[in-house]
């Protein structure tokens, strides 16, 4: 039986490594992937990383090995380059490391980030910017793979509704910023010179929500602004874009590409005067007209969460094949 057939007739076990987020749960995203490979039959687990900083990481071992052991995974997929780290320092299963792209910016964790990539099976990046900025990390065997959007959970409504839910004001104008204003790397500053000149809207920070009334959000507000200094694939701008809500945003990571040639996504440089210039835009095609046509855009390039999760099973097989091949010349 060929190793194909092998995996074909298997059950994919697959064990999910990662720190836990600020509110001391799993990130959103990682858990949104997670069940959506369940979904398409992979068996997930979660192995939750206690601690900070490399040692703290490291304190992890003996735990992951016995997790390993007891379970008989078939695979790792751990997610940021410390967590691939910690999961290649065991040596019983393959492992496959997403990174994300702080993890790579991060001058200090850069090179703990380039041994891990040599050390895993498989390296998967975000977005085509962060592979090609990912410089002395491991390439040859690698995807693009982004993070997949709920299309359930992320959808067009009417604003009106949205609003009153909210509690927000029916006749202001609301612009989302796409974080909270104190996370530097957004660079708020930014945001608060170009509403300067437009005195008559609020600008509304995108911190401690749920998905649910992120959702309410992104259809209440006229549009989502980006001003990062730097980005790989924010799943924000992939998000609001399934709710048809218009963008403004710098040119950071994939999100000229997830915008494309989607009417009132408006890319632009750091230039305060040229932002509140397409914000003015941005905020009279939602007085007119409401929404964009962004969620057919992120259907079209299958950024949901189940052909993304599809993306994933591929390369999880494809490395599963490798594996017992390997182990079959070891024989």
């Amino acid at each position: 039986m060929d190793a194909k057939t092998i995996i074909a007739f298997k059950k994919i076990k697959v064990l999910s490594v990662g720190s836990l987020g600020r509110r001391n749960k799993i990130s959103p995203f990682r858990l949104e992937q997670g069940e959506s490979l369940k979904k398409l039959g992979i068996e997930i687990d979660y192995f939750n990383i206690k601690g900070q900083g490399f040692l703290g990481y490291l304190r992890n071992l003996p735990t992951l090995r016995k997790k390993i052991k007891e379970k008989s995974y078939d695979l790792i997929h751990a997610h940021y380059g410390l967590s691939g780290l910690l999961s290649v320092l065991q040596r019983r299963v393959p492992i496959v490391i997403t990174f994300h792209g702080s993890d790579i910016w991060n001058f200090k964790i850069r090179p703990l980030c380039i041994l891990a990539s040599y050390l895993s099976v498989w390296n998967i990046f975000i977005s085509k910017a962060l592979k090609s900025k990912a410089k002395g990390l491991r390439k040859k065997s690698s995807s693009i793979i982004p993070c997949g959007v709920d299309l359930k959970k992320f959808l067009p409504m009417d604003k009106k509704k949205a609003r009153e839910q909210l509690g927000m004001k029916e006749e202001k104008k609301y612009v989302l910023f796409s974080s909270s204003f104190s996370n530097k790397i957004k660079n708020y500053t930014l945001a608060k010179e170009a509403m300067k000149y437009i005195p008559h809207a609020k600008l509304v920070e995108l911190k401690r929500y749920n998905k649910k009334e992120v959702n309410l959000l992104m259809n209440a507000c006229d549009l989502l602004l980006v001003t990062s200094f730097h980005e790989s694939g924010p799943l924000v701008v992939k998000e609001a874009m399934a709710c048809g809500c218009p963008i403004v945003s710098t040119d950071v990571g994939d999100v000229k590409w997830v915008t494309g040639d989607t009417h009132v996504c408006y890319i632009t440089s750091f230039d305060p005067e040229e932002i509140a210039s397409k914000i003015k835009l941005a905020l009279e095609f939602s007085k007119k007209h409401g929404q964009t046509e962004g969620r057919q855009r992120i259907i079209e390039l299958g950024l949901d969460l189940e052909t993304i999760a599809t993306r994933i099973i591929r390369v999880h097989e494809s490395v599963l094949e490798k594996s017992v091949l390997k182990k079959k010349d070891e024989r």
